[in-house]
């Protein structure tokens, strides 16, 4: 027990990364995602081309190859970022694109019948969508939202390859430092106390959408 509560703040201090990573990405991804998925449904023929490019590049290669691209493989066309700005940067760009897929799945589950009803009241695209499309979509769309930000939180784990201390990589540095698995089996907690309660305040948020259903 001395052994846990000594390297509880070792781990504790790597917590630090793994809950930025896991904000900025939320925070900045949810967003991105909606307008990303606004212009995947464009009737522009480039606009929509282009942006099914981005989606296919982003979901279709790993986002440890894509952190590392653009820490290391931005630098030759001259556009250096310190580590933070590089894994927030490769996060909110990949996370975007599965939130888009996620929204348009939303969208494309509502009702034909309303967006005709939209154009019978000429309102405008706009309007439509942020006033009446995006907030029905945000209900049908949040299991699936919750289930991707769980999965984000395991993910902030890549973050070592550009050196950065989360959980994870403090939990390797006692773990080979002590000889001992305990490190790491109390990192496994930190991550699933930390799932736990953000899988508990994702369900009341969800229960509350049902209500107003």
């Amino acid at each position: 027990m001395d052994y846990i509560l000594s390297i509880t703040p070792f781990i504790l201090s790597g917590f630090k990364t793994t809950l930025w990573v896991f904000m900025i990405t939320a925070l900045f991804s949810i967003p991105l995602g909606v307008i990303v998925c606004l212009l995947r449904l464009s009737k522009i023929k480039i606009i929509q081309f282009m942006i099914q490019c981005y989606i296919l590049v982003m979901r279709g290669t790993p986002l440890l190859l894509q952190i590392i691209f653009v820490f290391f493989g931005l630098p030759i066309i001259g556009v250096v970022l310190n580590r933070e700005m590089a894994v927030s940067i490769a996060f909110i760009l990949n996370y975007a694109t599965y939130f888009a897929e996620i929204f348009r799945g939303g969208v494309n589950s509502i009702d034909i019948g309303q967006f005709e009803v939209a154009k019978v009241l000429k309102l405008s695209k706009k309007t439509t969508y942020l006033g009446i499309i995006i907030p029905q979509v945000f209900k049908v769309v949040l299991p699936s939202l919750s289930n991707e930000l769980i999965t984000l939180v395991k993910d902030t784990s890549l973050v070592y390859a550009l050196g950065l201390g989360d959980i994870l990589r403090a939990a390797k540095t006692l773990s080979n430092k002590d000889a001992s698995l305990v490190p790491i089996f109390l990192a496994g907690g930190v991550y699933l106390i930390f799932i736990g309660v953000l899988t508990y305040v994702l369900r009341n948020i969800e229960n509350k959408f049902e209500y107003y259903r």
